[in-house]
């Protein structure tokens, strides 16, 4: 008895595990069929199964298309029969995808993320005007922030301009500006308004329901 049992890592690999041994079993039935026509029935009555394990996809565009391309990756691209809709190829399913293009860059300011030099790079491009005025403010204090959520101290307006300066390549130049930035104090403020919310949350729920416990 115990020789007549039969493991799964002695059979037959299944090339879409999903629809189980039996299918795989029908489409290895219907590739050794010698006749054309009855391969053709077999092969309509293999998507017919295959649509119904699957039911809930049915009023999906091109299900049919999906199933068809199914049973052939399943036969191995052996299967021979004239299916309603162009036969996938094999080389195209097999090849392998192009790398991601991932940003190369390393940044020497790598507390400020990439974004900021993508902003920087684009506000350069603008036109001169107080529109590109108040972007190239609007990116340095997002700089600013971006300095305080890493080094927590306070930094001074000039550093941000001198790092602006050096990011553009000389192109964004804030240094002689009498304007200021945002305080850094409301910038560190609005981060803890909303980073603290959770905390201020349990807080106030314990002092609501605490005394509670000490009733029953």
């Amino acid at each position: 008895m115990t020789d007549e049992l039969e493991y799964n890592t002695e059979r037959e690999h299944l090339i879409i595990p999903e629809y189980g041994r039996h299918v795989q079993k029908m489409v290895n039935y219907a590739k050794a069929e010698p006749s054309r026509d009855e391969r053709n029935r077999l092969a309509k009555a293999i998507i017919s199964v295959m649509g119904n394990l699957q039911p809930h996809l049915r009023d999906v565009p091109d299900f049919q298309h999906k199933l068809w391309d199914q049973l052939f990756i399943m036969s191995n691209f052996e299967l021979d029969v004239d299916s309603p809709f162009e036969k996938p190829e094999q080389d195209v399913l097999n090849s392998r995808p192009e790398p991601l293009k991932y940003p190369q860059n390393h940044p020497k300011y790598r507390f400020y993320g990439n974004n900021i030099k993508i902003m920087i790079d684009e506000a350069i491009n603008w036109e001169d005007g107080k529109m590109k005025e108040a972007l190239v403010y609007t990116i340095a204090n997002h700089m600013k922030k971006c300095f305080l959520n890493w080094n927590k101290d306070t930094v001074e307006d000039d550093v941000i301009f001198e790092h602006l300066f050096e990011l553009s390549d000389g192109k964004l130049n804030l240094k002689g500006s009498t304007e200021d930035l945002s305080d850094s104090n409301s910038l560190m403020r609005t981060k803890n308004k909303y980073g603290n919310s959770n905390k201020n949350n349990k807080k106030s729920n314990k002092k609501k329901y605490g005394g509670n416990r000490k009733r029953y």
